[in-house]
């Protein structure tokens, strides 16, 4: 039988349509010969039924992202995995909603969260710690596995407040603050055991250096800061509606020059490593700082608000969202989302 010669239209649409199924394909999903395509933004995983509040890992081949139903019952703790070959869902059980997560390594993972909720992660199984309060744990930050900060409250004018504690490696105990703002704390970032910076509502920042705790960046920011991350000892950012702060490390705190219509939505997280620096928000809102100049790819998917902000060591950027605003009803998904800033595929099914 003779083979009729394909017309040049018919062959461009075929070699189109193979581009097409390449991209999509089980091979390169699985990550192992994924091809090189556009630096883009791509949901990794979607819909899921809680919100995811943090992303952090050790590395791009060990990765964390946390969250839960935040009140909406019915579901349970959500803790997603990724080793470098599949997502895998953990369950540590409970139901209360982890804020945060970060550690020193596969095998020493913190998780805080709801209702004083302060779990760790051996590398094996789960650990429920005793913290000493029922305030919400909205941050953590690992130095080491017998040092160990976490930060919380209740927000808008609660009972327990000014939260701050430090795990010595046998116990959680509370830190005193000289000077207590009376107000929720989010989050808690630091250079080394000795230096340590704390955020919360109306725009408190308190450093802690040589032992001891003083505030800065009084009359600065105006809203409730939820995320500090610095790049270096000498750059550091806060953020939290639509203020965007930067430090110096020298105890004096400045709105970062950024052009206010990219700032389109409340800002949550930030994170930075590489040279780039990236701050998440809400409605989508996702700013990227490379080489000084700030882009905006708001409008790019995930079209949803986003929490947590993470670089990792390749310089790829993740960010973790859902439907965390959204008032508690029961048995209602949140539709939590993992997205990627990057040029390669990796997995997007959940084990």
């Amino acid at each position: 039988m003779k083979l009729r010669a394909l017309s040049p239209i018919a062959a461009m649409l075929l070699v189109a349509s193979c581009s097409d199924f390449t991209e999509q394909s089980p091979a390169s999903d699985a990550g192992t010969d994924a091809p090189i395509l556009e630096l883009e933004w791509r949901p990794i995983l979607d819909e899921l039924d809680g919100a995811l509040l943090s992303v952090w890992g050790s590395s791009s081949k060990d990765v964390w992202s946390v969250g839960g139903p935040l009140g909406n019952e019915g579901f349970e703790s959500l803790v997603v995995h990724y080793d470098g070959t599949k997502w895998r869902r953990l369950r540590p059980g409970k139901f209360e909603s982890y804020w945060w997560v970060h550690g020193t390594g596969p095998s020493d993972v913190w998780m805080v969260g709801e209702k004083g909720r302060i779990t760790h992660w051996d590398g094996t199984a789960f650990r429920e710690d005793t913290s000493g309060t029922t305030a919400t744990l909205f941050g953590a930050y690992a130095f080491g596995t017998n040092d160990v900060w976490a930060v919380g409250g209740t927000p808008d004018g609660g009972a327990e407040n000014d939260v701050v504690l430090h795990f010595d490696g046998k116990e959680w105990k509370k830190e005193v603050l000289p000077s207590p703002a009376k107000v929720a704390l989010f989050k808690v970032w630091g250079t080394t055991p000795g230096e340590l910076y704390v955020v919360g509502e109306n725009a408190v920042i308190f450093h802690r250096t040589g032992g001891v705790w003083k505030r800065e960046g009084e009359g600065v920011g105006q809203a409730r800061l939820t995320t500090v991350f610095g790049c270096s000892p000498n750059e550091i950012y806060a953020v939290g509606g639509r203020d965007l702060l930067f430090s110096d490390g020298t105890g004096t705190w400045k709105k970062e020059p950024i052009e206010p219509k990219l700032i389109l939505n409340d800002l949550n997280g930030v994170s930075c490593n590489k040279g780039a620096v990236f701050v998440a928000g809400a409605g989508s809102v996702k700013l990227r700082k490379t080489a000084g100049t700030w882009t905006s790819d708001f409008g790019k998917p995930p079209l949803k608000d986003l929490h947590g902000a993470w670089v990792d060591e390749t310089g790829v950027l993740w960010a973790a969202g859902g439907q965390f605003a959204a008032s508690a009803r029961p048995n209602v998904r949140r539709g939590g989302v993992l997205a990627r800033y990057a040029k390669d595929l990796i997995p997007t099914t959940l084990e």
